[in-house]
C-alpha cells in the first residue's frame, strides 16, 4: 500500500470527547490524516501487533483499568499475550487515549502534547 510520506495514521474513538480534541491537535501535526473509528473499523490481531511494535507497549498497557467493564470482566484475571491481545480486538472503547502513527513513530496519546512528538 503507498502511503503519502507525512499521512498519519489516527486511531480513536470519536464518542469520547478528548479523543476528538486529540484529533484537532493531530490536525497540526499532519496534512494527511487517516482516521480510523476504533469502534466501527476493526483491528486485527496482527494490526495491533504492529501498532504495539511501534508503541513499545503491551496491549494491557493500552487498556483503562478504570472503565467499569475492565473492572468488572478483566481485572483480577491473569491473561497471556494473545489473550490481552483477544481483549482489545473485542473491546475497543477500553483503549485508553488514541493512537498516533506518522512514518514509523507511534504515541499513545495521553495528553496532547503527546502527538506533537510526531513532528
Amino acid at each position: 500500500m503507498k502511503m503519502h510520506p507525512n499521512e498519519l495514521f489516527f486511531y480513536y474513538n470519536p464518542a469520547h470527547s478528548v479523543d476528538k480534541q486529540m484529533r484537532a491537535y493531530a490536525q497540526t501535526v499532519a496534512k494527511h490524516i487517516n482516521e480510523i473509528n476504533i469502534e466501527k473499523e476493526s483491528i486485527t490481531m496482527t494490526g495491533w501487533r504492529s501498532i504495539l511494535d511501534k508503541l513499545k507497549l503491551r496491549p494491557k498497557d493500552l487498556l483503562n483499568r478504570a472503565h467499569p467493564d475492565y473492572q468488572n470482566k478483566i481485572a483480577g484475571k491473569t491473561w497471556d499475550d494473545e489473550g490481552w491481545l483477544n481483549i482489545l480486538i473485542r473491546n475497543p472503547h477500553l483503549l485508553k487515549a488514541p493512537i498516533a502513527i506518522k512514518r514509523e513513530k507511534a504515541v499513545l496519546c495521553i495528553s496532547p502534547n503527546d502527538i506533537l512528538r510526531l513532528d
